[in-house]
């Protein structure tokens, strides 16, 4: 009987939250746009780690921004990483865009990607700095939008939401039907409760005078969630943190099953050491094991776990097709609730262990979010 009260505790709960996920995904869709303003000149810094899939499609997609001022910056470790050909291709065949390449050598901390913004922003030639990941896409209005949201001065950083493309793999597939239902809606929902108080890794911008105020890339050596954790500060500092109402496209790598099952232990027991009273709280995001259970030895529980499931597909539709723009096919409805049970089962993983795989890298993390090299 105790447990059939939590299982009712733990569907009901779900309940509430994917009501509250939806409303936090209309409030979202429906943000006012920022009044008009001057866009400043921008400096993108796109880190660069090996020839990732599409990788000459998401850099050209920088050289083609509808955007009156910009620069582009990019940087590798290795002279000899493949990435560097394909930017440098690119540099040639766009002469009238402003671009360098950097050359960063190997980093004397954990976290590379860092060591690589540390030294673009330093290099950068305008104080708004635009970050975007390799594996990101950005459509031409892409910069417009993120600059103009600037235009209040209390705005210190922005980070935007993404559509996740997978590439042709089942494994990639299931990950991105996973961000694109589940993940955002609790950014869309921690927006709503609490305003942004973090970024994400994929893509930001911020401030140069914000990013000095809260210590430069440097201060942020040695966290794996760097990009939690600045977003984190600068909010702190007093500063808004944004969502940007720009969606640019993220293109899911691991597409064979260890190396997706890498990426995600690693996303799951970093997420837990950043924020772990919120990582707790997903389960409440995830009624599927609990409404199994329901179905298999509670009856009296069956309404409440056909309510949550039921709700979980709103929330999937609404911010997958409403919000993100990524249409839902049939097969992707079916493969929607073996990737609900991949995720129950990855969310579990973050509570044990703190070894991480990270680039061929193996990696310690520690308590409060900082990690090691160990070999």
């Amino acid at each position: 009987m105790v447990l059939a009260w939590v299982l009712a505790a733990l569907l009901a709960g779900s309940i509430v939250y994917s009501v509250l996920a939806i409303l936090a995904a209309r409030n979202f869709l429906h943000a006012p746009p920022p009044p008009p303003a001057p866009l400043p000149p921008v400096s993108v810094l796109r880190p660069l780690a090996g020839a990732d899939s599409g990788l000459e499609r998401n850099l050209r997609s920088t050289f083609e921004q509808d955007y009156p001022a910009f620069e582009i910056l990019f940087a590798t470790r290795n002279p000899a990483d493949p990435a560097r050909a394909v930017a440098e291709r690119l540099m040639g065949q766009y002469p009238h865009v402003p671009a360098r390449f950097i050359l960063t050598g190997e980093p004397p901390y954990a976290n590379a990607k860092v060591f690589s913004l540390d030294t673009m922003a330093g290099a950068a030639a305008h104080d708004l700095l635009v970050m975007i990941d390799s594996d990101m896409y950005c459509p031409p209005g892409f910069l417009r939008q993120v600059a103009s949201e600037f235009a209040d001065p209390r705005v210190g950083m922005s980070t935007c939401p993404y559509r996740a493309i997978p590439v042709a793999s089942f494994w990639s597939r299931l990950e991105a039907l996973g961000m694109n239902t589940h993940f955002f809606a609790g950014i869309f929902t921690a927006r709503l409760l609490e305003g942004m108080r973090f970024t994400l890794g994929p893509t930001s911008t911020i401030r140069r005078q914000t990013l000095e105020q809260v210590g430069g890339w440097n201060a942020f050596r040695e966290y794996l969630a760097e990009d939690f954790v600045i977003g984190q500060r600068v909010a702190q500092a007093g500063w808004t943190v944004v969502l940007s109402q720009a969606i640019p496209e993220h293109h899911i790598g691991g597409g064979e099953f260890r190396e997706n099952l890498t990426h995600r232990v690693r996303w799951a027991r970093s997420t837990r050491r950043s924020r772990p009273w919120g990582y707790t709280g997903e389960v409440f995001t995830q009624p599927l094991p609990f409404a199994i259970a329901a179905f298999l030895g509670w009856p009296m529980l069956w309404p409440l776990a056909a309510a949550a499931l039921t709700l979980r597909a709103v929330l999937a539709y609404m911010v997958a097709t409403r919000v993100l723009g990524a249409r839902l096919s049939r097969a992707d409805w079916m493969l929607l609730w073996i990737e609900d049970a991949a995720r129950f089962a990855f969310w579990l993983s973050g509570y044990f262990g703190n070894r991480i795989v990270w680039r061929g890298r193996t990696y310690r993390l520690n308590s409060d979010g900082r990690f090691d090299f160990v070999g």
